[in-house]
C-alpha cells in the first residue's frame, strides 16, 4: 500500500505543476490590476503607477513572473493583496470558514446518496424507488442559489417557530462579537451552519444517489452475487460484504471529480447566506483584479482537487485490493 501511495504522489506532482501554469496564465490574462489607478480623476502620477507595477511584478516578462510567483508559493509566500494585506493568513482564515461547510456537506451528501441509492436498487420499481428517484431529480434540477434562498426564507422561519426560539440563523458563519463557553460558541456555529450545509448537501446528494443506484443495480446482477446467494450466504452479508463494497468504487470516482463543483456551489451558497469565506474572497479578488488573491485561491483549490483525487485512488485500493497491484 505504501508503494502504491508513493506512486500516486509522484503522479500528482506534475499535475499540480501543470495546474499552476494554467492558473497563472488564466489570472495574468483576466484583467489589469492597475486599472483602478489608471482610471482615477484627477489622474494618478505615472511614477506611482510604475512603482505599483514594480511591486506586483508586472514590469517583468510573463515567464519570469511565473517563476518568481511559483518559487514564493512553494515557500508559503502568497504575496500581498492590492490593499497591502498578506494573502496567506487571509486565505487561511477564509478557508477555515468554507471547509467547515464543504466537509460537512460532502459527508452528509455521501451518507444520503449511499442510503438512497442502495434502497432504490434493492427495491427497484417499487414506491420507494420512485420516491427517491423523484426526490433526486427534483434537487438535481434546482440551482443551488434557488434552493439556498428557499431554505433561508422558509426553512429558518419554520424551524425557529418549531423550537420556540432562534436556533437557525440565515446571515453569517457566526454571530458578531460572540462570547461565552465553548458549548455556546459551538451551538452558535451549528445554528449558522445548518441551512448552508443542507442546501449544498442536497444538490450533491441528488446526483450521487443516481450513480449509486445504477452501480448497485449493476453489481446485484453480477455472477458472483448470484453465486454468493447460491452458497446460502445471508442477504445482509451479500449486500454489505460483496455488493456494496464493489458498488462504492464508482461513487468514490464521482465524488472525487465533483469536489471542484462542490467548492463552486459553496461560493454561491456563501453569497446567499452572507458568509465571509473563500467565496466572498474570490468575488473580492475578481472585482478588484487582485492578482495574488486570485492566484492563491485558484491554486489552493487546484491542490485540494488533486488531493481529493489522490484520496480516491487510495480508497480504490482499500475497496478493491487488486487495484494496488495493477
Amino acid at each position: 500500500m505504501l508503494s502504491f501511495i508513493i506512486r500516486r504522489l509522484l503522479i500528482a506532482i506534475p499535475l499540480v505543476l501543470l495546474s499552476s501554469v494554467l492558473v497563472f496564465l488564466l489570472v495574468a490574462n483576466s484583467g489589469d490590476p492597475l486599472a483602478d489607478l489608471q482610471g482615477r480623476n484627477p489622474p494618478v502620477p505615472p511614477q506611482v503607477i510604475e512603482q505599483r507595477a514594480h511591486e506586483l511584478g508586472l514590469d517583468k516578462p510573463l515567464p519570469a513572473r511565473y517563476a518568481t510567483w511559483l518559487g514564493n508559493f512553494v515557500q508559503g509566500d502568497m504575496g500581498k493583496s492590492i490593499r497591502g494585506v498578506e494573502v496567506r493568513p487571509l486565505l487561511w482564515q477564509r478557508m477555515k470558514v468554507t471547509l467547515r461547510m464543504v466537509v460537512l456537506a460532502s459527508i452528509l451528501a455521501i451518507i444520503l446518496a449511499i442510503g438512497a441509492g442502495v434502497l432504490s436498487a434493492v427495491k427497484q420499481y417499487t414506491p420507494t424507488d420512485y420516491t427517491f428517484t423523484f426526490i433526486g431529480f427534483l434537487f438535481l434540477s434546482m440551482p443551488v442559489f434557488w434552493l439556498a434562498a428557499l431554505l433561508k426564507e422558509y426553512g429558518a422561519i419554520r424551524l425557529n417557530k418549531l423550537f420556540g426560539e432562534q436556533v437557525v440563523y440565515t446571515v453569517g458563519a457566526s454571530s458578531p462579537n460572540l462570547t461565552g463557553s465553548f458549548g455556546t460558541k459551538l451551538a452558535d456555529w451549528a445554528g449558522h451552519l445548518i441551512l448552508p450545509t443542507v442546501a449544498l448537501a442536497l444538490i450533491s446528494f441528488a446526483a450521487w444517489s443516481r450513480y449509486q443506484r445504477a452501480t448497485m443495480l449493476d453489481v446485484l446482477g453480477s455472477d458472483y452475487i448470484r453465486l454468493a446467494r447460491a452458497k446460502g450466504l445471508s442477504r445482509s452479508r451479500v449486500m454489505t460484504r460483496h455488493a456494496l463494497r464493489n458498488a462504492l468504487i464508482p461513487l468514490v470516482t464521482v465524488v472525487a471529480i465533483d469536489i471542484g463543483a462542490v467548492f463552486g456551489g459553496a461560493v454561491i451558497t456563501e453569497r446567499v447566506f452572507s458568509w465571509q469565506g473563500m467565496g466572498a474572497l474570490l468575488v473580492q479578488g475578481v472585482q478588484t483584479s487582485d492578482v495574488n488573491i486570485l492566484l492563491a485561491w485558484l491554486m489552493v483549490t487546484s491542490v485540494l482537487v488533486v488531493l481529493f483525487n489522490l484520496i480516491a485512488d487510495v480508497l480504490y485500493a482499500v475497496l478493491d485490493p487488486r487495484i494496488r497491484y495493477g
